[in-house]
């Protein structure tokens, strides 16, 4: 095992008070290709999606690219199911008209987020229906689907067959009242839609009838010893989601139907099966490696590359909701296929609640990520979701403590030492950072806090990771303060030197490790100290030399959310919600 930017050892620097550690990652690999979970084309954008893998995903790729790493970015809209068409007649569209609809509204929306993909794909597009109608007749030759004729429910008050998830009715094992068929997301179990008590149709509420039909069905209990082996040998990922898919293999995985009685899909391209499409589960996870494709603009060698080889890291950012289509069907996908890598890691996220409540798009309880980031900016709407990002539990937005976060730890803390820092410079160094030496304290404390800092966004935690720089920025305040260059100016003018140039080093080091958090502000001060790229290991580098750099225009970076803002904020989502 070993690092790529690190030197394995940890002596002790000379002139630091201990030592610190070297972080030192599982596994070196030549690429990084890192997804999002492609979000249904069929509503807007929420900030529970946000939280659960976009902000997630587009923090571990800005900290991997600034690592050197070379690393992509992937997703794109998911625009099949019954869940599409449902919304376009709601709206007397076509299908293909309302994913386009918010595919648009997408792109849009994380692009005000500053998150980005090296491509956003749509599975409706003919190279996606070509790429999973391979993958399908791959599987199909080798033998792993079989025909079995079924009782499934149907709406005669719709005129069609219902797949799971529009499908509701009482858990039988938890009693929970809005399970849905394939999954109660109350206690977590995976089920049958034929197990729930009193279904009804999401769409019209009708009780449905039973009908028989057929479908192919994926052999995915055959796969079930080589998904144990592999899902054992993963005691890097977090507990929350290892644990959850060797439950669900404890419990026994049960194969699993991989076509639909639909007319909007990717055609499942055997003649037998004509009507049938890819069920969505099936064919959505394969738009990783048609995004991809796009990407390479289908070059085979290149797009190849990222999935076949086994030099590349795969890294799947997800909700818990798809922990089991991400570690076990399609991983077991993957399998069967043989000619692709497996991924490495699946970093799923917990659910994001609203002031005390689950989030609810139904009832609109719900933050909308567009209206949030044109209200308080990129940056505030990026640092508001980081700080409750549900890594290991549920986690809840409240737009109190929102605006309490930004206020104390970006405005009067991170702001304020750069403001005064080089407002004072301005001052009393005629706009130029002062020929001095670096402080060997600051030198020691800027190392400490990017080896720890690096160790927790390696291992995806990112919240801590953000706590940690804001606790840097404590630290920076502090020695300004007890350096007290407003005195020090007048009885040892050196000191006062050493104290800002030292001040400057410090601010310079936060905006590279605030750079995947806050990107917009981390360039606007930068831009201040007359910077221009960086890269994260510029953090605890003590030979960037900055003495005698001209200061651009000073001003404070952050501004402070009234109290009166957030309240309007909390009236309006009240009103939207109905009681």
């Amino acid at each position: 095992m070993q690092g790529e930017n690190y030197n394995p050892s940890s002596a002790q620097d000379s002139h630091c008070a201990r030592p610190y550690l070297r972080f030192i990652i599982f596994r070196m690999f030549k690429r990084t290709l890192i997804t999002c979970a492609l979000p249904y084309a069929n509503g807007p954008l929420h900030i529970g999606q946000i939280a659960g893998a976009h902000l997630p995903g587009d923090i571990f790729y800005r900290f991997t690219r600034l690592m050197a790493r070379e690393a992509i970015h992937i997703c794109g809209t998911d625009d099949h199911g019954v869940a599409n068409i449902v919304a376009a007649e709601k709206k007397g569209l076509t299908p293909d008209q309302n994913t386009q609809l918010y595919y648009e509204s997408f792109t849009r929306t994380l692009s005000l987020w500053e998150i980005r993909y090296s491509n956003f794909s749509q599975t409706k597009r003919p190279l996606h229906h070509r790429i999973a109608q391979g993958f399908f007749m791959r599987l199909y030759e080798r033998g792993y689907f079989y025909k079995q004729d079924i009782e499934q429910h149907f709406c005669e008050s719709c005129g069609r067959f219902l797949p799971e998830r529009y499908i509701q009715g009482r858990c039988p094992f938890c009693g929970f009242g809005e399970a849905r068929g394939d999954q109660c997301e109350s206690c977590g179990r995976w089920l049958e839609p034929t197990q729930l008590v009193e279904p009804h149709c999401t769409v019209c509420g009708s009780a449905p009838v039973i009908r028989r039909t057929w479908h192919y069905y994926f052999k995915l209990r055959e796969l079930a010893p080589r998904l144990r082996e592999w899902l054992e040998a993963k005691t890097d990922w977090k507990p929350n989601v290892r644990n959850k898919a060797l439950a669900w293999l404890d419990e026994g995985l049960a194969d699993r139907p991989i076509t639909r009685d639909l007319s909007w899909g990717v055609p499942v391209p055997v003649p037998e099966a004509k009507g049938k499409v890819l069920y969505v589960w099936f064919d959505a996870p394969i738009g990783y490696i048609t995004s991809t494709a796009e990407f390479c603009r289908e070059n085979e060698e290149c797009w190849k590359g990222w999935w076949q080889d086994p030099e590349t890291r795969i890294i799947h950012f997800i909700g818990k909701d798809n922990i089991v289509f991400h570690a076990l069907i399609w991983p077991g996908m993957l399998m069967a296929h043989g000619d692709y890598t497996l991924p490495d890691n699946v970093p799923a996220n917990e659910f994001l609640n609203l002031m005390g409540k689950k989030l609810s798009t139904s009832r609109n309880w719900a933050v909308w990520a567009e209206d949030f980031a044109r209200a308080f900016g990129t940056d505030y709407a990026r640092y508001g979701v980081a700080m409750v990002l549900p890594e290991t539990k549920d986690s809840d937005f409240d737009w109190r403590l929102f605006a309490a976060g930004v206020n104390n730890n970006l405005v009067n803390t991170y702001g304020n030492l750069v403001h005064r820092a080089l407002s004072f410079v301005n001052r009393f160094m005629n706009g130029r950072v002062p020929d001095a030496s670096l402080d060997p304290e600051v030198v020691c404390t800027l190392r400490e806090y990017h080896e720890r800092i690096t160790g927790l966004m390696e291992t995806f935690q990112f919240r801590k990771a953000l706590s940690e720089i804001h606790d840097l920025a404590l630290a920076g305040n502090e020695y300004f303060n007890r350096q007290a260059p407003w005195k020090a100016i007048k009885e040892n003018p050196s000191s006062a030197e050493t104290c800002l140039y030292s001040v400057v080093q410090i601010i310079r080091a936060l905006t590279v490790l605030y750079e995947p958090f806050i990107p917009v502000s981390s360039g606007e001060i930068r831009a201040m100290l007359g910077l221009g790229d960086v890269s994260w290991e510029d953090s605890a580098r003590e030979d960037v030399n900055l003495r005698g750099a001209s200061l651009r225009e000073i001003r404070p970076p952050f501004r402070k959310i009234e109290e009166d803002r957030v309240n309007e904020e909390i009236a309006k989502l009240e009103q939207a919600a109905p009681q």
